[in-house]
């Protein structure tokens, strides 16, 4: 204490001056949480004063006397001095006073008393003294104070506003944990209509989150608490709750009016109602009772809302559907309690609080914040009836019948997961309910597949990956392969003739001039050794296909350096695989291949630099490296001007796989994949149903009153 003596600290608060009695609380605020100076504080008389000071005091003095009873009281020492008469002199502060550094000491002071059952390490003797009981006498004497208590957490002072969070939190989790079956729902119903729901959600949305933390985490944890204490509670038709409920949704689906002569039945009975009475709302049965098993008092609460806030159009739906077939109906009841079950599995509503608790750990960062708080689920209402109505579309987009039930909650799953898994914190409940509503259903089956194909993934992943790298090597050699004999079918190229040289300015006319037609055509063929590259040019494009005896001038393989082009890797105007160019006169694609020049092949080449005239990709011929010196330059052997894609990707990719070089084009790719897939299409075609460890075997159909008329739809349709 800095030179200060507990025992003189004590005596200055009993001092009739008010600035010493000021000074003296000051000062023991800042000590009074250290349990051995609350012991020796205690011992020397001070606990007395500092009481007497909390009930009398005003202005800062009070303030300051708030704050350290509170800290006394979080290091478990004090509590002989907490009766009614404290009680109730601190509920009047928070109703009427205005100053927030008295109202954040007031509160404090609260949420110790009211979480004393459950942070104490002793027993208490007192039952009644603690908890939210203690509280209720001050509360029946200021009704207002839960008001004032909500009204606080839009307060600016951060302090203050968790200071209420937290006051809210340990009054919730006392009547939950502590209170009588009938009331603790009540108290939850009167915290949620003067607006605790929408001010928490704010907050969760806000900016100030990381001063807010740990409030609105544990508010999040109980209510997955109430979410599951509601799920837990069974339906049962004595209680008037349950069954008022249940009579509110009848009521609501504005049923057939029964005929004043009730018709007798076989046993001498009458009967009272529609034999169809709860069928026709989505029920599997006229006992609705046990189909709320799974979801509880959740389920009804959820189906309950929903009907409530929209029974015109709840009405008008079981209208339309009472024209329809029994089978195409939708079943409203039980729709509603496969979204609550959707809802209630999303949430992790079955997680514990402990588990909860470990996010505590990872406030560190933003990332964190946004992955750890789901202010989503406060609007579990809204997301109910949203996720109900998408189920009610799909089921008429799709056609589906009552035996398609659980595919369009599948559905469903998947739309909740996508939409409102993958919403940001920030992100309104308006927007959320619009995406919703206006997913597509084909985006919605590819988000499927997709899942899909991750679980098969996951339980072949590893097998699946090692025949997915055979198979493409195989594809790979099979396509190396069909490139290499197109080489060796030989094709037919046009020689670009070039433009007259021009002087001036380049112009518009000049780059949209009209290209000259070719002056000769080359005929380019790969021997049948593979090793020899024949070539030869002829004044017009011959019938029939020269032979290499025709073909006078060549190129060793062994030489080639590289070879350059200006094709795409993946050219967007490349739809499929035989898509190809309007033949012109003139090509602007150009294979070039580079090597080291040992000895002139013909006159009439007069390769010119494509690369520098159009961008390239350039190839590398590692065996080249053998018959490189110094004193050799690398120049252009050959230039090819392909008419189309499809002959400048067999030649581009078959020169570049005879060279043990990778395919490059988007059009080879294409091809690879293609046999890739179909090979493991037909690899699968060989696993037998009945070597599936843990799927029951199905019957094989026969082929009676089939033909020979069949055919394996490989595309899908």
């Amino acid at each position: 204490m800095e030179g200060v003596e507990v025992s003189e600290l004590v005596e200055r608060l009993g001092s009739d001056e008010d600035a010493v009695r000021k000074m003296a609380v000051f000062k023991l605020q800042s000590s009074i949480g250290d349990p051995s100076f609350a012991d020796v504080f205690i011992a020397e008389g001070g606990l007395t004063k500092l009481r007497y000071l909390t009930l009398n005091a005003t202005g800062n003095t009070l303030a300051y006397s708030l704050t350290s009873f509170s800290r006394l009281l979080e290091v478990d020492k004090g509590w002989e001095f907490v009766n009614q008469e404290l009680v109730k002199r601190v509920v009047e502060l928070v109703v009427t006073h205005p100053l927030v550094n008295i109202l954040r000491g007031a509160m404090s002071i609260l949420v110790a008393v009211v979480s004393h059952p459950h942070t104490s390490t002793t027993r208490t003797t007192q039952p009644h003294a603690f908890g939210f009981r203690a509280l209720k006498p001050a509360i029946a004497e200021y009704p207002q104070f839960l008001e004032m208590l909500v009204s606080r957490l839009s307060s600016a002072d951060h302090a203050l506003c968790t200071n209420a969070l937290q006051l809210i939190n340990s009054l919730m989790r006392d009547a939950i944990t502590n209170g009588a079956e009938n009331e603790w729902p009540k108290f939850i119903k009167r915290l949620q209509d003067l607006g605790v729901i929408r001010a928490v959600y704010g907050l969760m949305q806000g900016t100030a989150l990381q001063d807010l933390a740990h409030p609105l985490l544990e508010f999040q944890a109980l209510t997955k608490v109430l979410l599951r204490k509601w799920r837990d509670v069974p339906v049962e038709l004595d209680k008037p709750e349950h069954r008022r409920a249940l009579k509110g949704i009848h009521l609501a689906s504005n049923p057939e009016k029964v005929p004043e002569q009730a018709e007798t039945e076989e046993d001498g009975g009458k009967r009272k109602h529609n034999p169809e009475k709860w069928r026709r709302l989505g029920f599997e049965s006229e006992s609705p009772a046990w189909e709320f098993e799974d979801a509880g008092f959740l389920g009804m609460m959820d189906l309950a809302d929903f009907v409530r806030k929209h029974e015109d159009s709840f009405q008008k739906l079981l209208l339309e559907q009472s024209t329809q077939p029994v089978e195409q109906r939708c079943p409203i009841a039980r729709a509603s309690l496969a979204v609550t079950a959707i809802l209630y599995e999303h949430f992790e509503i079955d997680k514990s609080d402990l588990e909860d608790s470990k996010g505590y750990l990872a406030l560190d960062s933003r990332a964190s914040i946004d992955r750890i708080f789901r202010p989503m689920i406060l609007q579990w209402s809204k997301l109910h009836t949203a996720g109900l109505q998408a189920f009610l579309r799909l089921w008429k987009s799709t056609g589906a019948e009552t035996a398609d039930f659980s595919k369009v909650a599948e559905l469903v799953r998947i739309l909740l997961e996508a939409v409102v898994g993958g919403a940001s914190r920030t992100k309104e409940i308006q927007d959320i309910e619009e995406e919703l509503a206006g997913f597509e259903y084909q985006r919605l089956r590819e988000l499927q597949m997709e899942l899909l194909e991750l679980t098969y993934e996951d339980t072949w992943g590893y097998h699946l990956r090692q025949v997915r790298d055979e198979l493409n090597h195989e594809a790979l050699q099979f396509i190396k392969e069909q490139r290499i004999r197109c080489l060796l079918q030989g094709a037919w190229f046009p020689n670009a003739a070039p433009y007259k040289p021009e002087t001036g300015p380049v112009t518009k006319g000049v780059i949209n001039r009209v290209a000259p037609p070719p002056s000769t055509y080359r005929f380019v063929r790969l021997s049948h050794n593979r090793r020899w590259l024949h070539y030869a040019d002829f004044p017009t494009k011959a019938s029939n296909e020269p032979s290499l005896d025709e073909l006078p001038d060549k190129i060793d393989l062994t030489t080639v350096s590289s070879v350059v082009s200006n094709v795409s890797a993946s050219s967007s105007s490349i739809t499929s695989s035989t898509s190809t160019l309007t033949p012109s006169p003139l090509s602007t694609t150009r294979i070039t291949i580079h090597g080291y020049f040992l000895a002139p092949s013909s006159p009439a080449h007069n390769p010119s630099s494509a690369s520098a005239a159009y961008p390239s990709h350039s190839h590398s011929n590692s065996k080249s490296s053998a018959h490189s010196h110094a004193h050799r330059k690398e120049t252009p052997l050959l230039t090819l001007n392909p008419p189309s894609h499809t002959l400048a990707s067999e030649w581009l990719d078959g020169l570049l796989m005879l060279l043990n070089q990778q395919p490059i084009t988007a059009e080879t790719n294409k091809l690879l994949k293609i046999v890739a897939g179909y090979g493991l299409k037909i690899r699968l075609l060989n696993v037998r149903f009945e070597e599936l460890g843990g799927v029951e075997e199905r019957e094989v159909p026969g082929r009676e009153g089939v033909d020979e008329e069949y055919y394996y739809d490989v595309f899908g349709g």
